[in-house]
């Protein structure tokens, strides 16, 4: 098969990196040829990537390539192209961290860990991708590498969603099969959710963050952006080696009152995605989640711990020259951070275990189920012009993602429908800390029945136990 069909058939979401790799084990086509039909993409693609990795990228995937021949695969995901926002050290690059104050900072002398680990994989690692600077927004917009914009159906420019704004766009955009990103409050999530992919959030420390550049070190997380659950699913077993299959039947609980929190296409597809889980059979229980509405009244109290971490950890850059050549809205959001409550990080580290044993014993098992993001992909231009409407829609952005991040919940975006400008829109599945499998699993589930409607292991088909 050819590569190009192939990249295409991936960018519209009708393959995933299973199937394609299914494709390199029939001799249909090779990671070779894949990764050079992505490579010639993405160097005509715009905003998407920072760094182009061509050399390495063209030498692992002819080594993957000899490894089909020979019937000798690394891993399921030998020779799928992969990407790394540029906050991850791939070794001979600049880490950027989408910054143009990091433009000449040294280069890496070493992958990252994990980096390293899905080499060892057999991954082909092409490039690193765009973000908002520091990672520090919800919207995705970048000035100084240029935004990867999402277009509606009338061609009109929205906000990609940051921050991990490449990483989506690349998967989106086949430009990539797999990317990384990371997640402080929403940023895998939220990126995922505006592009119609697939989005996981791991629970923190689930995955080595080593030499991953840093935003809020008590909020920040890892996890991978793609087109299916079961490649996040291929992609943890890499990572983790954990390859357990929980088989118990997943049961589903919705907040009413964040399914009314919603813009009214969001809140109409999400409904219909729940009806069909009940129809076939899963539980869906409505009823307010008490301990996620403490944690979103927390933070319109406090602010965001992950903010005041940031301005820490900035700070010395904000009081220098160099700050002349940070984004402005990054610039400004920095320097209002300064104005939380110095404890406010204290005071969040020292209930978090609380907050999560009560999220715990209030979903009793349960996956909540929640609209990713209370609206589509916001217009562009607005934005750029405005910076009152940018940071008032970048707090209105991540305010459903916030509190799974505060509470270090793993979260997984599932694309479930468009609204009427061919904008996606997303729900999102969340467990407590550490239910990461189990929430894969049961990711798994809804996404068969949001895409068709149907479940292959729906329980009316079982016998009773």
């Amino acid at each position: 098969m050819h590569a190009d069909t192939v990249r295409r058939l991936f960018g519209s979401g009708r393959l995933d990196a299973l199937d394609i790799a299914a494709l390199f084990a029939e001799r249909q086509l090779t990671p070779l040829a894949l990764t050079q039909a992505c490579l010639r993409a993405a160097q005509t693609s715009e905003g998407v990537f920072i760094t182009l990795t061509e050399q390495r990228a063209l030498a692992e995937a002819a080594a993957s390539t000899a490894r089909w021949e020979s019937g000798a695969p690394l891993s399921a995901l030998d020779g799928i192209p992969v990407a790394w926002k540029d906050l991850f050290d791939l070794a001979g690059t600049v880490t950027t961290a989408g910054s143009a104050t990091r433009r000449q900072a040294p280069v890496a002398e070493k992958d990252a860990p994990v980096v390293a680990r899905l080499t060892q994989a057999g991954m082909v690692n092409i490039g690193k991708t765009n973000l908002s600077e520091f990672a520090f927004s919800g919207l995705g917009l970048n000035p100084a590498f240029g935004t990867p914009v999402i277009k509606d159906r009338q061609g009109e420019p929205h906000a990609p969603g940051g921050s991990s704004s490449g990483s989506a766009r690349a998967v989106a955009e086949g430009l990539a099969c797999i990317a990384l990103g990371t997640d402080t409050a929403g940023s895998i999530r939220i990126p995922a959710a505006f592009s119609g992919i697939t989005g996981f959030r791991a629970s923190r420390h689930r995955y080595d963050a080593s030499a991953v550049f840093p935003l809020a070190a008590s909020l920040d997380t890892l996890g991978p952006l793609c087109h299916s659950v079961r490649e996040a699913l291929a992609l943890d077993a890499i990572l983790t080696g954990d390859t357990a299959s929980p088989t118990e039947t997943p049961h589903f609980r919705a907040d009413p009152d964040l399914l009314a929190q919603a813009e009214p296409e969001v809140r109409e597809q999400a409904s219909r995605q729940l009806d069909r889980l009940a129809s076939q059979g899963y539980r869906v229980e409505y009823a307010p989640v008490r301990a996620f509405h403490q944690a979103l009244a927390w933070i319109d109290d406090h602010g965001w711990p992950g903010a005041l971490e940031a301005w820490q950890r900035h700070a010395a850059l904000l009081a220098s020259p160099a700050a002349d050549r940070m984004d402005p809205m990054i610039r400004s959001r920095l320097q209002a951070s300064a104005q939380l409550d110095p404890a406010t990080r204290e005071i969040f580290l020292a209930q978090r275990e609380r907050w999560q044993s009560a999220m715990r014993a209030e979903l009793d098992g349960a996956v909540l189920i929640a609209p990713t993001v209370a609206h589509t992909a916001p217009r562009l231009a607005p934005l750029t012009a405005d910076a009152a409407l940018f940071a008032q829609t970048n707090r209105a952005t991540l305010r459903l993602t916030m509190p799974g991040s505060l509470l270090d919940m793993p979260g997984v975006a599932l694309p479930c429908g468009v609204d009427r400008n061919g904008l996606a829109i997303s729900l999102l599945l969340s467990l407590p800390c550490g239910d990461d499998r189990r929430l894969l699993m049961a990711a798994k589930t809804a996404a068969e029945i949001f895409t068709t409607g149907t479940s292959v292991a729906s329980p009316l088909s079982r016998s009773p136990d």
